[in-house]
């Protein structure tokens, strides 16, 4: 795709994001200087409720703690869709030194929801001032997308019960990418991950004398290596599996002693149930097997906290989301993906539940998500508007 291609949304569409586009930059710089944490997004919450009331759409507050869907019903159609921004920071300190930096010490906007929030507020009064549309539209603004998981809370407390659709939407924004440039595919799409926490015991001693001792530092050395081939020599090479060791931890400053124990913590990516069922095997047998032969035991914890599933895109949405991004001047081949993205998103919590898309929009030429000098595009905010409002049309034809 060329990074100058024409958008082919409404002329109105576009004059009305023209004209309107400083407002929600202004929204967004004010929601990235104010960043809160998981279950903690009153502020933003309310801001969201107040800008989706303006518009005219329906407000219900105070799902999964902090979250806000907002209700728009026109025409006759039974149809309904969801479309679905995440609102959550990150426990990382910011570095941008931009005028609009984190107000909140070791808190910041490193994944772009402020941005996601933002452009679907954008789409709203978008929507509410200019689609033409049958059917009822639920905005859902999600809390907790990051490790504990808002989007599992929803579907627990009804989500799905209380606003019934037929499908959901949700984008998320990719660095390194033409601004705008929409990326996804039917099927899998994005992970499951699995933390593993893991403790290896042996015996402390001198390190004048490691024959009376049983070494956990080497059998944790001897463990990260092996671990490198449960992809490589376990997995069928058409399948996708990523085994990451983040954190070795134990030990003390003096390297004459050693110690009695070490921690590990793995984070494990599958996409399949096998893959998945394959990975616990093995990797629990190697951590067990490689600890013995070196005198030591583990205690291992597989799978802590909330698991977020694989996601799965349903055909028929994924095939309306690439027609569109046809339309806008992509082709085929900048669109589809060859495989899955390999992070996790607990939109496969709302995918579960019934048919769903996934898919990224580029972001441009900034800093990787959960990097500290990392900052949402401005210029996608626009962008993703304009691509929402065109979703909307398209799904729910007047």
């Amino acid at each position: 795709m060329e990074p100058d291609r024409q958008d082919r949304s409404p002329v109105k569409v576009k004059s009305w994001l023209a004209a309107n586009t400083e407002k929600f930059v202004n929204i967004r710089h004010d929601l990235h200087r104010h960043p809160e944490l998981q279950f903690e997004e009153h502020r933003t919450g309310d801001i969201v409720a107040r800008e989706l009331a303006r518009c005219g759409f329906t407000v219900s507050t105070g799902i999964a703690k902090t979250g806000v869907v907002g209700t728009l019903s026109r025409g006759q159609s039974q149809r309904a869709i969801a479309l679905r921004a995440d609102m959550d920071a990150l426990p990382i300190h910011e570095t941008t030194g931009l005028p609009y930096a984190s107000s909140a010490p070791g808190k910041m906007h490193a994944c772009g929801h402020d941005g996601h929030t933002t452009s679907l507020l954008a789409a709203a009064q978008c929507i509410a001032e200019n689609a033409s549309f049958s059917g009822t539209l639920h905005l859902i603004f999600q809390p907790a997308e990051e490790d504990i998981s808002g989007a599992k809370l929803m579907v627990e407390e009804g989500l799905f019960k209380r606003f019934p659709v037929d499908g959901v939407f949700a984008m998320h924004n990719l660095p390194s990418f033409d601004v705008g440039n929409v990326m996804t595919r039917s099927g899998p799409i994005t992970t499951r991950a699995d933390i593993v926490r893991v403790r290896i015991i042996g015996t402390g001693g001198h390190g004048a004398l490691p024959h009376l001792t049983a070494d956990p530092v080497v059998a944790a050395s001897s463990i990260v290596m092996a671990l490198q081939t449960t992809v490589s020599r376990n997995l069928d090479p058409i399948d996708v599996a990523v085994v990451t060791v983040g954190g070795i931890s134990g030990g003390n400053t003096l390297g004459t002693i050693i110690p009695e124990s070490v921690e590990l913590t793995l984070g494990v990516r599958t996409v399949t149930a096998y893959a998945a069922e394959l990975m616990q095997r093995r990797i629990t047998d190697i951590i067990n097997h490689q600890c013995a032969s070196f005198g030591c035991r583990a205690e291992t914890v597989y799978g802590e906290g909330i698991v977020y599933p694989a996601g799965h895109n349903d055909p028929t949405l994924t095939a309306a989301v690439q027609s569109l991004a046809l339309e806008n001047g992509q082709t085929m081949k900048s669109i589809d993906l060859g495989g899955p993205f390999m992070f996790s998103e607990d939109f496969a919590f709302m995918q579960q539940a019934l048919p769903g898309c996934f898919f990224a929009m580029g972001n441009g030429s900034t800093k990787n998500l959960h990097d500290p000098g990392y900052d949402f595009n401005d210029a996608l905010i626009p962008k993703a508007a304009a691509f929402w409002y065109n979703l909307v049309e398209q799904q729910l034809a007047a």
